[in-house]
């Protein structure tokens, strides 16, 4: 790692340099940070309070939810507080641990989602081997896998980064540190991040094909159910994820992809939002209010603060 970059400040360009709309963007960001973080924090308390939901499906509902909640606080906080102070800048090690943890979340989050669709698939197509393949102990060893491959990811990306020394002025067009803005203040080609993101490209593709394939079995079982309350269970469960899936994973594989513009881009900042701000937003939306289960684990769980046991 550069010693001459180490010691550095980046500055975050952000979304504009008004003063009037840095505050509009810090109040508008504040809200959507403020409803991720209550609908996640409910989510959690639900799955992990109402026996009900003590099942494999809501086991990664509880985790995609504690990472979509970590993967908006890296960011928006931080955003908010520059729009607010306008000051935009962040410190060489403030970068670091944003794009660490960007890719411990963000990876762990694509294999969680990919793990969640085939906990669906057996659960639709193979439903009396459910309880044998989906055992707490393989929830369990799924989760923690999906873990590791994050970290593992997250090491690799960072250490690649930063390994190569930044030249000129450290400007970042965009409003927290990504990778592809990162490398184009390198002093030179930065070979070695670009194949972990080539790599790291490749197994995103993978765990879309992977879901895909899931999705089309499941949804050539649920077209076979004679029961009507059937299909529209199954495909009012399963059509959010894939729609949350391919939001997230497309709007990632365009900003990694594209090349870069010399000056500021609105839509680099906009397709940003789509894989850091909108998920994390979105997820309990879908999950809390489309699905039965999880509304009638709310009304339990406010009927039981209103009526305490004596």
């Amino acid at each position: 790692m550069d010693n001459s970059t180490s010691g550095s400040t980046f500055f975050l360009t952000g979304f504009s340099k008004v003063r009037e709309l840095q505050v509009l963007h810090a109040v508008l960001f504040l809200l959507i940070y403020l409803a991720a973080l209550t609908g996640n924090l409910l989510i959690i308390t639900v799955t992990s309070r109402d026996p009900c939901l003590h099942s494999p499906m809501y086991f990664f509902l509880k985790n995609l939810s504690f990472l979509d909640l970590c993967l908006i606080s890296i960011t928006v906080p931080k955003s908010i507080a520059n729009s607010l102070m306008n000051l935009n800048l962040i410190s060489f090690l403030g970068c670091v641990s944003q794009v660490f943890f960007f890719f411990l979340l963000a990876t762990t989050e694509v294999a969680l989602l990919t793990v969640m669709s085939y906990d669906r698939y057996i659960a639709i197509c193979h439903p009396l081997r459910y309880g044998t393949i989906m055992s707490h102990q393989a929830c369990e060893q799924m989760a923690a896998s999906s873990w590791l491959s994050g970290a593992l990811n997250a090491v690799l990306h960072t250490l690649a980064t930063f390994s190569v020394p930044m030249c000129g002025p450290l400007e970042v067009h965009q409003f927290f540190c990504d990778v592809p803005q990162l490398l184009s203040l390198a002093c030179f080609c930065n070979i070695g991040e670009l194949v972990v993101i080539g790599l790291s490209l490749l197994l995103d593709l993978g765990c879309f094909v992977f879901i895909d394939v899931s999705y089309f079995h499941i949804f050539s079982t649920v077209l076979k159910m004679p029961s009507r309350e059937g299909r529209s269970k199954a495909f009012s469960t399963c059509l959010p994820h894939l729609m949350v899936v391919t939001l997230f994973l497309s709007s990632g594989f365009f900003a990694y992809l594209h090349p870069l513009p010399k000056s500021p881009s609105f839509l680099d900042l906009l397709v940003s939002v789509f894989y850091t701000v909108v998920p994390p937003t979105v997820n309990p939306l879908i999950y809390s209010l489309r699905n039965k289960d999880m509304q009638k684990a709310l009304r339990r769980l406010q009927l039981s603060r209103c009526h305490p046991a004596h």
